[in-house]
């Protein structure tokens, strides 16, 4: 692409185009995409940056995949889209019928939306309309934990932290839900009666009140990068049982084996009622989300008013989007995908845990294929970006957070790369743009 071309779309991007979590004038760099393929991100000015962000944590194959590519080319000759309203297709009746068999026992009920927070949305609206069909229509708030993050949609917006996540602007108009203390006890440790302690006493309290708990099982995304106890959730799975209250796990962020299990609910060994996925889902093809749960679950619906439920996305079951997802995660089981995850957990470990004597460093941690720098002061974005770029990996930090999410298939060498690359940049933050 030639230099004139390029400033020609930076130019009409930064008149009209608004990015996500960006200001509309006088915003951060925005760099032009020519082609990705692999782990590997080309810039129209001929630059290639090792992707270390999975593009949001959703090219978990990274891009260009010729199987994936395959099944969007198959699907286009048939279809690329039919309504689902009283007509059905086989690219939705086969990634269903595939996600009933990988999920956990017994979600057997699946219903197609086009994002994560709608699939959130989507659950929450299921754990109203259940207790409004068994004559309890009091249980209609939820109870999130704090430093969580489900969404951008108002129903999602609702259940994440209401003072330290992105959402406080809009307190005044979002339905009021609980929260309780997000667990202090970490992954690998055990979940002692302190740190269950605000849900249980807040489930205790207002069991009459409450349609469901919704957590992110084991890791807390957007709002922390936390990793918390299996115990913790294993807990908190008794604690919802013994007080008549739905579970709902967001595994968006965590589904098709970021965390070193299928999904990350596994660690604990335990299932929810509800199940929300997306991200991962098309590897990183197309929108798509998916929300799960049980036939009692389904069959309460349908018995209560008005019998049907109450939701249809004009795109639901996107044939071209269903066709990719069902590749994705044949592909996935396919590929040793689990020695992939141990593997980059692995070189994470080796190349992050030397930055913890960093003064800019406050902890540095690593599960799966996930790994966290979590510095002292908020990144200045501008500055750290440009970095990154100059430096040849493409890393997108927030808040005080610098993380990787790189796809499974990146090699030792270009993952070495990307945390040494982070190693420099982090060490060089100079104070002025903390």
């Amino acid at each position: 692409m030639n230099l004139v071309d390029i400033k020609h779309l930076e130019q009409v991007d930064a008149n009209h185009i608004w990015h996500p979590y960006s200001a509309m004038h006088g915003g951060n760099p925005v760099y032009v995409v020519e082609s990705a393929k692999g782990t590997r991100i080309k810039l129209a000015d001929g630059r290639e940056l090792i992707d270390g962000m999975s593009s949001w944590w959703c090219a978990m194959h990274g891009y260009n995949h010729p199987v994936l590519n395959q099944a969007v080319h198959d699907q286009l000759g048939n279809m690329s889209h039919v309504m689902f309203g009283g007509l059905t297709h086989a690219p939705a009746v086969k990634l269903i019928e595939k996600l009933v068999e990988i999920t956990p026992e017994p979600l057997a009920s699946v219903f197609l939306s086009d994002s994560g927070s709608v699939s959130v949305d989507v659950a929450m609206k299921m754990a109203i309309q259940y207790w409004h069909a068994k004559d309890k229509p009091s249980k209609y708030r939820f109870v999130s934990l704090r430093n969580g993050y489900h969404g951008d949609t108002f129903g999602a917006m609702s259940v994440c932290d209401p003072v330290n996540g992105m959402h406080s602007l809009f307190s005044n108009v979002l339905v009021k839900q609980f929260f309780v203390d997000s667990p202090d006890c970490k992954f690998g440790e055990p979940c002692s009666e302190p740190d269950i302690a605000s849900l249980s006493n807040l489930l205790k309290t207002h069991q009459d009140d409450i349609a469901a708990v919704i957590l992110e099982p084991i890791v807390q995304g957007a709002g922390g990068m936390r990793f918390y106890s299996a115990d913790y959730l294993k807990q908190a799975r008794l604690l919802c049982d013994l007080y008549d209250v739905l579970l709902i796990t967001d595994e968006i962020a965590t589904g098709f084996g970021r965390t070193g299990k299928l999904f990350a609910c596994e660690h604990a060994d335990i299932s929810p009622d509800i199940m929300c996925i997306g991200k991962s889902l098309t590897g990183g093809y197309m929108t798509l989300a998916a929300t799960l749960t049980t036939l009692d679950v389904s069959r309460t619906i349908d018995q209560g008013i008005p019998g049907v439920f109450m939701h249809g996305p004009t795109f639901m079951a996107n044939p071209l989007a269903c066709a990719v997802a069902l590749a994705s995660i044949l592909l996935l089981e396919e590929t040793q995908w689990l020695e992939q995850v141990r593997s980059i957990e692995l070189i994470l470990k080796l190349n992050l845990r030397p930055f913890e004597s960093y003064i800019q460093v406050k902890d540095v941690r690593v599960l799966g294929a996930i790994g966290v720098i979590e510095l002292h002061e908020p990144v200045n974005m501008k500055w750290i970006t440009e970095q990154f770029v100059k430096s040849g990996v493409w890393v997108r930090p927030f808040g005080r957070l610098v993380y990787l999410m790189p796809p499974f298939i990146i090699n030792e060498a270009d993952l070495t790369a990307l945390c040494q690359a982070v190693g420099r940049i982090v060490n060089k933050i100079p104070s002025s743009v903390l």
